[in-house]
């Protein structure tokens, strides 16, 4: 039961995995942006938006051009070796 219960990007459906990869590839949209990009209609790219948020990987913020719009983004973790690689270069540096 705690499969299902810890869902992954790979359980998703497509229409969330195609709106993951405008945001990977475009940055932050708006949802009227993922729309346009995506060329899904709106409710699905709610619902897509609706999933990914479930799983922790898309963050929702306010759009501070226009407030009645959020904003999407990825909110992906950092990797940790490229943090490890970075302390290693500086360590060296010194």
């Amino acid at each position: 039961m705690t499969e299902t219960d810890e869902e992954s990007l790979d359980d998703l459906p497509p229409s969330a995995k195609l709106v993951f990869k405008v945001l990977e590839y475009n940055g932050p949209l708006t949802q009227k942006g993922i729309v346009e990009e995506s060329m899904l209609s709106a409710r699905t790219v709610r619902y897509a938006l609706e999933r990914l948020e479930g799983i922790g990987v898309v963050d929702e913020d306010v759009y501070f051009a226009d407030a009645r719009q959020n904003l999407y983004q990825l909110n992906l973790p950092e990797p940790a070796a490229a943090d490890g690689g970075t302390e290693a270069c500086s360590g060296q540096a010194d």
